[in-house]
């Protein structure tokens, strides 16, 4: 098949990278030149483990093209990706203007029948919007249907390759089969493909992401409420993990949840809510929970210290939302930072991948290591803030020679609390003793 996909930002380059993985002719299209230019030299404009294996070969070949001109990009693809953002508006209601812009520009372009597919997360009733804004410059039979992307970042090519499920919001039985074949390499073990209604499809990708934060939520709440009894975070999330009504992920405790989707998603499903004149009370609880959580580690530090942080330096290993990507986007680290920053906290931090975007939102507010273990010299404490694997089997030893205090604020938990005692460090931790 030939696929054009709009827009090269995370979910886009994905897209178009695993599309041309099994055969398919994919060109994506994107305003910035700047990023256009790049990949058409081969230079991969995110990280994602695998991408770029994948990315480097179907350029190569030729599956896999990139242009700024939008009429060039779908001039022979019978399918239409948009893959465009959708970040919070001003009320916190999905901002819905690059995928309406492309849909009014599509009108005009289209000669043959088209299936458009809506690959953003965007609000319910959204395909209803692009079909309108097609039709009133298009004469030519086409389809508008809701593909919700359900992609892990750091997992995002094997969830590509090997959905769990593929949600297909569409009334057409055209579309269907169109969209059948497409997805027919990527689920030959049998995993299922939902068809649905458009409004159905656009709301499953909402609930989904917003039932996953909930979760995350509640266990931070257990674990708050475990410091307050003396009980174990850990113990609990292994005695309920194990129903299989719950089931064991996304019961980690932690520092609360960040990234693209799930901060955005909540919001946009509460605004939805308020829209429609529902009162979403869990969802405002989830939100309203996560920020505090997101800087839970402060007080800590703050008690520790006796409120007293001026002229002190804090070490930070992780700066991205979650580890294996680059993604600082609601990052707890991010408001850790400026919280230590507003104490008048010097800021050391290391991060595997993400101290690139970092530099774009802080400057040079903070320092930033070449290694780990660089920022920790003569620090006051360090603050785990990403459980990037290489963080979780640390040279105490090493550690211990570089800092001022074997001191160490964990919001991952990565460590055993009964070794960190026996190696003689004070070790905060969530939900767990300290």
């Amino acid at each position: 098949m030939k696929i054009a996909v709009i827009g090269t930002g995370y979910v886009g380059l994905v897209t178009g990278t695993c599309f041309a993985e099994t055969g398919n002719h994919v060109i994506c299209v994107d305003i910035d030149k700047h990023k256009v230019e790049s990949l058409q030299k081969g230079i991969i404009t995110i990280y994602e483990p695998h991408l770029d294996v994948l990315f480097e070969r179907n350029l190569r070949q030729g599956r896999l093209q990139f242009t700024t001109n939008l009429a060039e990009g779908i001039k022979d693809a019978s399918i239409i990706f948009l893959a465009l953002p959708t970040p919070p508006g001003e009320n916190g209601s999905a901002d819905l203007r690059h995928v309406l812009d492309v849909a009014s520009q599509l009108g005009p372009l289209i000669s043959d029948y088209k299936v458009i597919v809506n690959k953003s997360t965007v609000p319910v009733g959204t395909a209803e919007k692009v079909k309108n804004l097609i039709a009133q410059n298009c004469n030519i039979p086409f389809d508008v249907v809701s593909n919700p992307e359900f992609l892990r970042e750091g997992f995002a090519v094997d969830d590509f390759m090997k959905p769990d499920r593929v949600i297909i919001g569409t009334q057409s039985e055209k579309a269907k089969k169109i969209m059948t074949e497409l997805y027919a390499p990527f689920v030959r073990q049998g995993n299922p493909v939902y068809f649905m209604d458009e409004r159905s499809s656009e709301l499953t990708k909402y609930a989904a992401n917003a039932f996953l934060a909930t979760k995350i939520t509640f266990m931070n709440e257990i674990a708050n409420l475990c410091e307050k009894v003396g009980a174990n975070v850990d113990q609990i999330r292994r005695g309920i993990g194990s129903d299989e009504r719950i089931g064991k992920r996304f019961l980690f405790a932690g520092i609360g949840y960040g990234g693209s989707c799930f901060p955005k998603d909540v919001q946009a499903l509460a605004m939805t809510a308020d829209e429609n004149n529902y009162n979403f009370q869990l969802l405002k609880s989830v939100m309203s929970v996560n920020e505090l959580q997101k800087v839970s580690l402060i007080e800590k530090i703050k008690k520790h210290f006796k409120n007293n942080l001026k002229g002190k330096k804090a070490a930070i290993w992780g700066l991205a939302f979650k580890p294996d990507t680059d993604d600082v986007r609601e990052a707890p680290a991010l408001y850790i930072i400026n919280e230590l920053l507003k104490e008048n906290v010097s800021v050391s931090a290391y991060d595997p991948e993400a101290m690139n975007n970092v530099k774009k939102i802080l400057g040079d507010k903070i320092v930033y290591g070449n290694d780990a273990y660089e920022i920790l010299e003569n620090a006051d404490f360090l603050i785990i803030a990403t459980e990037w694997a290489v963080f979780r089997t640390p040279e105490y030893s090493r550690i211990e020679k570089l800092m001022k205090n074997k001191l160490i604020f964990d919001g991952r938990n990565l460590y055993d609390v009964e070794q960190m005692k026996e190696k003689g460090f004070t070790y905060y931790s969530v939900g767990r003793p300290a």
